[in-house]
């Protein structure tokens, strides 16, 4: 099955959520994700080569850990604006998870330099089917105060989610 923007997968019968008001949450607690730093990284790294495009990928990990990110093509019809995993490609990703014994943590994608902000888009947030996924937004703009953000997306709510750096 191929994976959309949001991660949800195309195919499945899934009835589609009402659209709900989008909104980001920020509260004086965040709930916390932990990362390698290498992950982190690797996202700026994939996030950059091609900073007019979006960039997609699986993050996976142990213990609640992102210990591993599988960067997938953007088969997008229309990858400046969106993001798609192909199915045969997702299919090879979840394999490697079993094979490594990684569970499946999070998505990432970028949102081109042209955009102002890595937080979810409207789009992101009414697409995003897999509530216990956290969500990365990266920018590949090299100045970015924040380049890597993490969300938690579930009923038509965003809300940040702070990261922290392992080693």
């Amino acid at each position: 099955m191929a994976v959309g923007a949001d991660g949800t997968q195309r195919g499945c019968r899934r009835k589609r959520a009402e659209p709900a008001k989008h909104r980001l949450h920020t509260s004086r607690m965040k709930r916390v994700v932990q990362s390698r730093r290498r992950v982190f990284g690797q996202l700026l790294e994939h996030a950059r080569r091609q900073p007019h495009r979006e960039c997609c990928g699986i993050l996976a990990g142990r213990d609640g850990v992102i210990t591993q990110a599988f960067p997938a093509k953007n088969v997008a019809a229309d990858p400046i604006r969106n993001y798609e995993i192909a199915p045969k490609e997702m299919v090879c990703l979840m394999k490697q998870f079993r094979e490594r014994r990684l569970a499946f943590l999070g998505i990432y994608h970028s949102h081109p330099n042209w955009m102002d902000v890595n937080e979810p888009s409207p789009k992101d947030i009414a697409l995003a089917y897999y509530s216990g996924a956290i969500y990365f937004i990266v920018t590949p703009r090299p100045y970015a105060t924040t380049p890597v953000r993490a969300f938690s997306i579930r009923d038509g709510r965003a809300m940040e989610l702070e990261i922290q750096i392992l080693p």
